[in-house]
């Protein structure tokens, strides 16, 4: 059952009617002018996406009335006031306003042009009440002012209101999808990065536990022998050797959770900050990077034993130390992409035979520097993760990257088929480039990113 509005609220509504009708009145707008807010409310709701709003709040005043106009909006990130769209050439490349538009809580003419704001209801975040509040958002440009009357101008306060309302309702929508696909991927990334990894705390657990009940056994062996025999027989020294070892093999297990430990903290770091989830994506906390020293070499440590166990040799390139070349990235959402990475190698690398006939089973790594790849004297750092093995299908490649898919060549493997596309996504965050290609004995993948040099 549907509790009835309270009688206060619903004469306080009844009453902003009456003041809107008196309005509208007041207003005294012609027939065209009315349908001109008809046209663009219709079209405002027909049309679903944020880009396609743009073009009908310039297209609506050039139509009906013959002037061009120009959408600036502040960018949100930098709180720049952009020029995003005009009645000329349609959706433009988002570029910063040119003096002198700016924003202003109040319309103005400059030049050729009639500039009114655009203001919306917005959440004050530093309000403990929550209460919306007007915010400019932008500033809507009509030219030539010449063609306007001073209620031509006051129209178009009214036209522009509504502009803000209905970019407001689209953006929120558009921020919700967003928020939505952001959880989606988040609960991906935390199953894949974070609680599947973090199984292998129990298979080393279960290591040390067996190591404590065989220390356990020694313990009382230990003791029996020396009232038997005395501290210097040959079953007591047999005892302390085996202790020894013991020993030996709970630090090893001891350190290999400690580096295990290392990672999956750094990984719930990076998945979980407050800014994710303030934005409704990841955000990115950028700082200079020597990958291979401060992210291949850890992560090819925490993988080694891995490697290891299925006698994959890993090898090392001779020429990953140049001077003064970094990039500029973030450390753990970095470092997951090379655990990915290290983790499919783990599953699907396979023996070969070489050129010589020797069988060759190993995964290497490397750096090449690919000049101007990001535009004039903007160079760039592929990073290669090379596997042998057979080729994947040429039909396949196209999918490798794309989330939930698994190569026909993982049939049998352990995996979601989401930590290629992790890299993906988290290389094009960053404003890199990943890809595939088959080499001659086995398969390279790859992310390019810009390269920073240091004075």
């Amino acid at each position: 059952m549907i509790s009835p509005t309270p009688h206060s609220d619903l004469a306080h509504i009844r009453e902003r009617v009456r003041q809107k009708r008196q309005d509208y009145i007041r207003y005294s707008f012609s027939a065209k002018k009315n349908d001109t807010l008809k046209t663009f409310f219709d079209l405002a709701q027909e049309f679903d996406t944020v880009e396609d709003l743009y073009r009908i709040c310039v297209s609506v005043p050039l139509e009906s009335f013959g002037v061009e106009s120009r959408l600036y909006l502040v960018n949100e990130e930098t709180e720049v006031l952009e020029l995003v769209c005009d009645s000329l050439h349609g959706i433009c490349q988002p570029i910063p306003a040119a003096e002198p538009v700016m924003v202003s809580y109040q319309p103005y003419e400059v030049e050729d042009s009639y500039l009114v704001p655009i203001y919306c209801k917005t959440p004050n975040p530093e309000s403990q009440e929550a209460k919306l509040e007007l915010r400019v958002i932008g500033i809507f440009e009509v030219l030539p002012v010449e063609k306007l009357t001073e209620a031509d101008k006051f129209f178009l306060i009214k036209y522009t209101n509504r502009i803000g309302y209905n970019l407001r309702k689209k953006m929120l929508a558009q921020q919700n999808v967003r928020h939505l696909d952001f959880i989606k991927h988040l609960v991906s990334d935390i199953e894949h990065n974070v609680i599947i990894p973090n199984m292998y705390f129990r298979h080393l657990l279960g290591q040390l536990e067996k190591r404590i009940h065989e220390l356990t056994e020694l313990k009382i062996l230990l003791c029996k022998g020396k009232e038997e025999m005395g501290e210097d027989s040959e079953i007591c020294q047999l005892i302390f050797t085996k202790i020894r070892k013991i020993q030996d093999e709970l630090e090893d297990a001891f350190h290999e959770i400690d580096k295990h430990h290392i990672n999956c903290s750094l990984f719930l770091e990076s998945l979980f900050r407050r800014d994710h989830f303030e934005k409704g994506r990841f955000v990115l906390r950028k700082k200079l990077i020597q990958v291979d020293l401060d992210i291949i070499v850890p992560q090819l440590d925490h993988f080694g034993k891995r490697f290891a166990a299925r006698g994959i040799a890993v090898e090392k390139p001779t020429d990953l130390h140049w001077e003064g070349v970094r990039v500029e990235a973030d450390f753990g959402f970095l470092s997951q992409v090379y655990a990915n990475l290290f983790s499919n190698a783990v599953k699907y690398t396979r023996e070969i035979i070489d050129q010589l006939g020797h069988p060759r089973k190993a995964v290497a790594y490397g750096m090449e520097m690919i000049n101007d790849f990001f535009g004039f004297r903007q160079p760039a750092i592929k990073f290669n993760v090379f596997t042998t093995g057979l080729h994947i299908d040429a039909g396949e490649v196209a999918m490798l990257f794309a989330d939930g898919y698994k190569a026909a060549n993982s049939l049998g493997c352990k995996g979601q088929g989401h930590g290629l596309a992790f890299v993906k996504y988290v290389i094009e965050l960053h404003g890199g480039k990943v890809g595939y290609e088959a080499t001659e004995q086995g398969n390279n993948f790859y992310f390019i990113l810009p390269v920073v040099f240091e004075d």
